[in-house]
């Protein structure tokens, strides 16, 4: 992994592809097996593709989500408040996997 700087981290596409690839694998495995496979598989393919992670400072990023993720996905076996709920644990996860991942958290 490279060392993290967060002047580089504007263009985190150019320098930090591999992490951020292995930050969002790491969060997808970490639900896997917990929600609907469907259910996970529409969000990292048709949500978070379109998300963008910011970092904050003092270890903390931040993952943008794009307008209307619920639209995205189109139908899917699951009612708003349990797609909400998935797609806030799986958010909430890429962050703490992006700090973990940059050495920022240790591995739990």
């Amino acid at each position: 992994m490279n060392d993290f700087d967060p002047e580089r981290f504007e263009e985190k596409y150019v320098h930090y592809m591999d992490e951020l690839q292995t930050a969002y694998r790491n969060a997808f495995e970490d639900l896997h097996g917990r929600y609907d496979s469907r259910v996970l598989q529409a969000i990292d393919r048709q949500v978070l593709d379109g998300s963008e992670p910011f970092y904050e400072g003092d270890g903390e990023f931040r993952v943008e989500l794009p307008e209307e993720p619920r639209e995205r996905v189109g139908s899917l076996p699951v009612d708003d408040e349990t797609f909400e709920d998935v797609l806030t644990e799986f958010t909430d996860r890429i962050e703490l996997e992006l700090s973990r991942v940059f050495g920022f958290e240790s591995d739990e």
